[in-house]
């Protein structure tokens, strides 16, 4: 069920341990239908936030910022000790709460998560009035391209052509290039797992393997003929993967042991 509730409008769909999904710079809520959909029915607490991409100030659009709403989001849900989901930038968003606020994370999943490296949809958007190249981009995002259906594709198209939209998804795009984690990686002690699409070209499978070097606690998992959203391209390979893992913690245990 959406809540419109304006300061945190987010979904909210069953109960017990909360998974927090955060979406990336082009997704958005449906893109995590598929978890939503399982997970609440498995004794999870499944939430979205939808995520101010293009309702913050123009000179607050970054991932500090964004990644301080997600902080205030959970807050205010009352909420200690989640599970965060995040893909691409809302991998990248993710990180960045775990490292600065452990009393709110429990565990993080990444899938084709930004923070060390990412090849950019187009931080200046060449041809962005060109409805072909936005198509061909939007494909590119995909092991199999007829994922990118007419309806994501003129989503996207819009995006990009509107003025204010396209102007905060550029900054928003330099600030995850910005602000690279390599350093701040070791410091990051929950448990992660690695979700990644063997064929992702927006982040490749080097970087996966990389996050799973410099990340202390983390499994990398792959997932075959799929790309940069492993979720949407996969969901039941996704789901299988991410039910495995979770069920290696007890969390009616207080402090949520790891099942060996």
């Amino acid at each position: 069920m959406f809540n419109k509730e304006k300061k945190f409008p987010h979904v909210k769909k069953g109960k017990g341990h909360p998974l927090i999904l955060l979406h990336g710079l082009m997704g958005g809520l449906s893109n995590f239908q598929s978890i939503l959909d399982f997970f609440s029915e498995k004794g999870y607490k499944v939430i979205i936030p939808s995520l101010p991409l293009y309702k913050m100030p123009l000179f607050l659009t970054n991932i500090y910022h964004l990644s301080k709403y997600v902080i205030q989001f959970i807050m205010e849900m009352n909420i200690k000790k989640a599970t965060l989901v995040g893909n691409s930038l809302g991998g990248h968003v993710a990180l960045i709460i775990a490292k600065k606020r452990k009393d709110l994370v429990h565990s993080v999943v990444l899938t084709g998560s930004s923070g060390l490296f990412e090849k950019s949809f187009g931080y200046v958007f060449p041809k962005r009035e060109n409805y072909e190249y936005i198509k061909k981009k939007s494909q590119e995002v995909f092991y199999d391209p007829n994922i990118a259906t007419k309806e994501l594709v003129d989503e996207v198209f819009r995006i990009v052509n509107d003025k204010n939209k396209g102007m905060k998804t550029l900054y928003l795009a330099k600030s995850s290039m910005k602000y690279n984690m390599s350093q701040d990686l070791s410091f990051i002690h929950q448990p992660i797992c690695l979700i990644w699409g063997k064929q992702d070209h927006v982040t490749p499978p080097e970087i996966a393997k990389e996050f799973h070097r410099l990340l202390p606690h983390s499994e990398l998992y792959w997932i075959d003929k799929c790309g940069h959203v492993p979720m949407m391209e996969h969901p039941k390979k996704f789901i299988d993967i991410l039910k495995k893992w979770l069920s290696k913690f007890d969390f009616n245990h207080k402090n949520f042991l790891y099942r060996i």
